[in-house]
């Protein structure tokens, strides 16, 4: 398994908007969540190392911050050729198996992925209300073999913007696996 870092998409950036497919192939955008007072978008998928290292612990996150008013998204932007446990079957036992309780969408295109500069999986964003970048990078400062994750850089993140607090701005990249890029597709970041 080789490790790719997040590219680190700068702090106040607009976050990117796309409709995507959900699991049953409903289209879903980062826009149908208007009331939100944060959003949490997560790059992962079904078969790296990483992202299995932390799945339960995301899934447990992501209902508790959901019933605070934080919209959560998954998107997994890999090339399910690379690894078929990446296709749609995978991640439907994925989000079955964690109870994912949140949207988990298919970037077959890879262009959410391009517009967000995400790099590897697991890669996460936090948005706040006005859908403005203050947070990219880690879950926590554990890796797969390393102790348990905690979510400890996602939630100290997502609580500042909850309680309008000043997010410190010396964050920590996400590390992973690289996105499987369709053949010919590898962007320039």
């Amino acid at each position: 398994m080789s490790l790719t870092l997040s590219s680190m998409l700068p702090l106040g950036t607009a976050a990117p908007d796309f409709s995507l497919p959900n699991l049953n192939g409903e289209f879903v955008s980062i826009n149908d969540f208007k009331d939100s007072k944060a959003y949490l978008i997560a790059f992962i998928c079904v078969h790296c190392p990483y992202v299995k290292h932390l799945e339960r612990e995301f899934a447990s996150l992501a209902s508790k911050y959901m019933k605070k008013s934080v919209a959560v998204i998954a998107i997994n932007s890999n090339d399910p050729r690379y690894d078929p446990d990446d296709d749609l079957g995978g991640m439907v036992q994925q989000a079955a198996k964690y109870c994912f309780s949140f949207p988990y969408l298919v970037d077959k295109s890879q262009d959410v992925a391009k517009l967000y500069q995400a790099a590897c999986t697991p890669d996460f964003y936090v948005f706040d209300e006005n859908k403005k970048l203050v947070y990219r990078g880690q879950f926590d400062d554990t890796r797969p073999g390393g102790g348990h994750p905690t979510g400890k850089h996602l939630k100290d993140a997502i609580d500042a913007v909850l309680n309008k607090k000043t997010i410190l701005k010396n964050q920590k990249p996400s590390s992973g696996c690289n996105i499987k890029w369709n053949p010919g597709n590898e962007p320039k970041f």
